[in-house]
């Protein structure tokens, strides 16, 4: 079919019935994108930016701190971001991969590294390298050397960290250094005979160094690579005095010698220098020591008697409030989901009320309200009487499973009402024309059909239980605490309680045995899961 224009010219165009061509479907298409909206692309643009400039600063820190092996990472992931947002054709792949990378930043690389941290030394005395372990020895036996030179310094500052421009008072050349790096030479401005600035670094004023006094007396900068050339500390921040290290590190031979008492201490492989009877200088360093800690976990009777007695506890606090939290919500919602009572939904309100207010807060008001002196229950409820709620260790845990019973029965109010109102009235007319009792429709009917659908939510009730962290250190802190245990861990203290104080609290924290015990619970959790699920498959036949 032609076309007919004014200056007598025809042009052809294609028949509407025909299919159009490759090349049209394409211009069609990029017409479309066009087309779209200009915000979801300018979105997408500045989304993307900001990733890529996340991922730059990263590369430059983690490059400083010699991380090749994560900058890789980093590096990979930040271009298949960029390949995903900008390909047309990856539609499921933009939609999962924020998922998939907040999932392995804060859940499997969490998991892993508890797993590795299981493995190693990591606590109190090992927090770094075996390099920072011998600075830090030999710095905290430092010396003020009798005949040492007065060194003219300036305190410097950058980006917060503090270092010390230092004249040489032989030469007259400039050096700076902080806490972590040796004197270094600069090209630096002189006042007089004094170096007073240099490229990189803030000097700081007079009132700025009073302000900082602390920090700037406990500077000290290592005068060269050797740890045995000593320091240079300042007690005023104007004048710089060498100091010597009373122990004496040999590399070659790994030892480290005490020159005042001619002890020698080497390393042995525990991430330690120790000496021959067994003392041992700290701090050390991080080492891995493979099962060291799962089997003192179990084997050392130190540790063995607290994680009996509190994984048992554990055990009967996550089945009791499971049980009692159930058996309390299925109940009122039995009750209230009686269309003869009046009034029910607001009954329903005042029944969630504990639910909308967050755990924590809760476990406070108890603990508040227990108190064994002025408490509102021995005080008001009992007129004054003197019940230790929350320092006996029996009536403690009583304290401790009434106010979870209280905190989780609304939930299970909630389930259980949803899945009573899923059963079909017709099963329950049929069944009560049939001549059965009521007890007997809820028991034959009713309590399986809704097992079918609250079973996983049990078993997910007993692992949250299980890992009731915020109700037992708001409420009671792990106590009444058992003088008896080597570790601080009390007699309402749940494994994760226990693991926590372990890694956190008291003047010894063992992250290593801390993750050790964390794996331990997980492989329970996980058994005791799979155990109940496979259990729970026989109730779905019911439907």
């Amino acid at each position: 079919m032609t076309t007919t224009i004014d200056d007598d010219r025809s042009v052809e165009t294609s028949d509407p019935s025909t299919p159009p061509t490759k090349r049209q479907r394409r211009a069609a298409a990029l017409a479309e994108a066009a087309s779209g909206s200009m915000i979801a692309l300018v979105a997408k643009l500045i989304g993307l930016a900001i990733v890529d400039a996340l991922a730059v600063y990263a590369v430059f820190v983690l490059i400083a701190h010699g991380q090749w092996i994560v900058t890789a990472i980093v590096v990979a992931v930040t271009v298949l971001v960029n390949w995903i947002y900008f390909s047309r054709r990856r539609l499921p792949a933009k939609y999962l991969t924020p998922g998939v990378i907040f999932l392995v930043v804060f859940q499997v690389f969490v998991l892993l590294y508890t797993g590795y941290i299981a493995f190693t030394n990591y606590g109190t005395g090992h927090n770094g390298s075996k390099e920072q372990a011998v600075s830090s020895l030999m710095a905290s036996s430092l010396q003020r050397v009798e005949d040492s030179p007065t060194y003219p310094v300036t305190v410097v500052d950058r980006a917060g960290e503090l270092g010390l421009l230092v004249t040489d008072p032989e030469t007259g050349d400039a050096y700076v250094g902080t806490n972590d790096e040796s004197l270094a030479p600069v090209d630096a401005e002189f006042d007089g005979d004094t170096a007073v600035a240099t490229d990189g670094w803030t000097s700081l004023q007079f009132a700025d160094v009073l302000a900082r006094t602390d920090e700037v007396t406990a500077l000290s900068v290592p005068y060269s690579d050797d740890p045995n050339d000593g320091a240079l500390r300042t007690p005023d921040g104007q004048s710089g005095y060498r100091y010597i290290s009373t122990l004496e590190y040999d590399e070659a031979a790994g030892t480290m010698t005490d020159l005042e008492t001619g002890t020698v201490y080497s390393d042995t492989g525990v991430g330690a220098f120790t000496a021959e009877d067994g003392e041992q200088l700290l701090p050390g360093w991080q080492i891995t020591v493979g099962f060291d800690n799962f089997i003192r976990a179990v084997t050392d009777p130190r540790l063995a008697g607290p994680l009996v007695y509190v994984t048992t506890w554990t055990f009967a606090f996550a089945l009791i409030s499971v049980a009692s939290t159930f058996f309390l919500g299925l109940f009122l919602a039995i009750v209230f989901n009686d269309m003869r009572m009046r009034g029910r939904k607001i009954y329903r309100v005042l029944m969630i009320l504990p639910y909308a207010i967050p755990s924590f807060l809760s476990a406070l008001v108890w603990a508040g309200m227990m108190n064994e002196s002025f408490g509102f229950i021995n005080q008001v409820l009992f007129g004054g009487a003197s019940i230790p709620w929350l320092t006996d260790p029996v009536l403690a845990k009583v304290s401790v499973i009434i106010v979870n019973l209280w905190l989780g029965f609304p939930y299970m109010f909630l389930v259980c009402m949803g899945a009573l109102q899923s059963i079909p009235d017709e099963l329950q007319e049929a069944a009560t024309v049939d001549g059965a009792r009521p007890w007997a429709v809820f028991r034959l009917i009713k309590l399986p059909l809704l097992l079918v659908s609250v079973a996983p939510l049990l078993i997910a009730s007993f692992a949250f239980n299980f890992n009731n962290f915020n109700v037992i250190y708001m409420l009671t802190d792990g106590g009444p605490r058992d003088s008896n245990a080597p570790i601080p861990v009390g007699f309402t203290d749940i494994l994760i309680s226990m693991v926590y104080k372990v890694a956190f609290t008291g003047q010894t924290r063992d992250y290593g045995l801390a993750s050790a015990y964390s794996i331990i619970i997980f492989i329970i959790v996980a058994i005791i899961s799979i155990i109940a699920f496979r259990r729970t498959k026989s109730l779905e036949e019911l439907n």
